[in-house]
Order: structure tokens, then sequence, then C-alpha cells
């Protein structure tokens, strides 16, 4: 399940179920490489997104999952991603946490510092950038609303430390900027305010086909703390993604997503040409982090090795 499939879902206020058991994996190893110190070092360029273990949290587990495994617990995901793949960066989804009550968030602060983790980035999927216009509405009293929900999320994000925060524009019109980018203006400068980044990731409509279009919104706006968060599977075709990477990493300073969407025998991604996006990001001068993304079939814990595999094989 994509994430805005997810939305889609969580809009209509329906929220996933499945049954709980055991999962085993295999722990981050660097066999296979030149050297330990290399892969170690290498982690430190990556990081791991809840989402792509969102069918171990209840909120967005596929109504279809039928592989067997325990459901996590965010306060858990730190220590568990550090013992098993030795990442010590996070994207945290918002929808996987539980609460965002103030005793939480220092909880799961104490359990980020326990583990010597941090996060890098937080995806706002939450229902008011995508009920009407969202962050892109004509009708100010619609807008003002979804920027009030992001500045909430900045404020947590700012208090556990994360660098950035991902919200979309929702059902931005390219021929009519105003709107959005009066929004984000409002929330790069709360975002400053706060030391916490404003990125847009190209999906959902936005970006994708036309990444032209966020780079012209990137401009009008022209803030230190808005910008791109590249996402290698999101384009239609080789064609676009390289323009778009081209594009967008420019405007790219804290965070991409690496993408696994389906990984050959060989351990190679097979739906995109995984080496030519990193080559394009280090080309572009990209220097944030690699955030793993795994969206392909089978257990989604192996999906993440395989794509952290493929990571470290071309950092």
């Amino acid at each position: 399940m994509k994430r805005r499939d997810f939305l889609g879902r969580f809009v209509g206020g329906m929220a996933a179920a499945g049954l709980a058991g055991h999962v085993s994996g295999l722990r981050a190893s660097g066999q296979g490489h030149a050297s330990r110190a290399g892969w170690d070092g290498k982690l430190h360029e990556i990081a791991i997104s809840t989402w792509s273990l969102h069918n171990y949290f209840q909120i967005t587990r596929d109504e279809d999952f039928k592989l067997p495994g325990d459901m996590l617990d965010l306060l858990d995901f730190p220590e568990m991603i550090v013992d098993r793949y030795k990442v010590h960066h996070l994207e945290i989804c918002a929808p996987h946490f539980a609460s965002t009550e103030a005793g939480y968030l220092q909880d799961l602060k104490a359990r980020l510092q326990k583990a010597h983790t941090h996060v890098v980035n937080m995806p706002v999927d939450i229902e008011e950038l995508w009920t009407e216009g969202g962050l892109s509405d004509a009708n100010p009293q619609v807008r003002d609303k979804a920027v009030a929900a992001c500045k909430k999320w900045i404020d947590i994000g700012g208090e556990i430390g994360t660098r950035s925060v991902r919200c979309d524009p929702g059902k931005m019109n390219p021929q009519k900027l105003e709107p959005t980018v009066a929004a984000y203006k409002e929330l790069a400068a709360y975002g400053n305010s706060r030391g916490v980044y404003v990125i847009i990731e190209n999906h959902g409509g936005v970006g994708s086909e036309h990444p032209e279009e966020l780079v012209k919104l990137f401009k009008d706006v022209d803030s230190d703390f808005f910008g791109a968060l590249p996402d290698f599977g999101n384009f239609p075709d080789e064609q676009t993604r390289e323009r778009g990477l081209e594009l967008l990493f420019p405007f790219a300073s804290v965070v991409c997503h690496a993408k696994g969407l389906e990984i050959d025998s060989q351990g190679k991604e097979t739906k995109f040409d995984f080496p030519r996006c990193i080559a394009t990001s280090k080309k572009m001068g990209f220097k944030g982090i690699y955030s793993i993304e795994y969206e392909g079939p089978g257990d989604p814990y192996a999906g993440v090795q395989k794509v952290l595999n493929e990571l470290v094989e071309y950092l």
C-alpha cells in the first residue's frame, strides 16, 4: 500500500486490521563488501522509514497482508532498527505515533537517545492535508486549518529533534500557485523558528510527472527552510526520473527516498535504475541522508535489508 492509498482510507475513516505473530529477520551484515569499516561508514548516510514496515503498525496495515509478525510499537522501533540493521537515522511517519501528548513524546525522545538514534524526517500524512485543497485551497479558512495542523507537527518534530517534516501541498494548481506559496511561506518561517525544515516529496500527483512545478514553487517561496524530498521511485519513466532528480536535488538538503519496489534474486532493484539515481544525487551535490522506503512484495524486513545492501554498494 502506498502512502497516498493509506491517506484515502484514513480520510474515509477506515483503519486496516490484522493478526500478530512473530517475525524473524537477518541482522545487518557486511558480508560480501570490501570491509566492515567501509560498510559502517556508509551506514551514517542511511535512514530507515517506518513506512517500510507499515504493515506491522495497526493503523497502516494492509487488509490483504497475510505474513506473520508481531505488531510494532514506535517506542521500540529505534532500538529494533539499530539491533537489526545497525542504522541510527530514522524517518517516522505521523500515523505511527501512538500519541502526540507531551509524556509520550518525552518517552519517544528517551528511546531515541537510548538507541543513539536521530530522526531525519517526519512525513506528515494527516487528514487536513488531503481534505478539500489542503495547503493549496483557495479558501483561506481551509488553508489556515491545514497550516495550523502542519505547525503542530513542526512543534512535535522540534521536540523530538527531527531535521525536517514533509508536508504535501494537497490539490496544488500549477497555474495558480498564490495560495500554495502563501501557505509554505508561513510554514517555512515557522519551521525556521523551530529549526525544522519543511519539505515536499514528488508523489501524490505533485511533481512526479512534472517536477518543474515543484521547482517553480521552491523558487517562489524562496526560503532556506523549504525544499525537496526527491524519491527515486515516484516517476513514470526513466527519462522523467533523470530529469526530475536533476531538478529536485538542488533543492534537497536533508533527505531523499531510496525506494525499494521489486528486488531480484541478485539483490538488484528491477523497476528503475537504482545506481543511476545514486549517481545523479552525487552529481547534483546531495549531502543529505538516503532514507530506505521499501514498498515491494514479500517480507518487508528482508526487503529493507536488500535496499540497504544496494545502497551501501553504490554510495
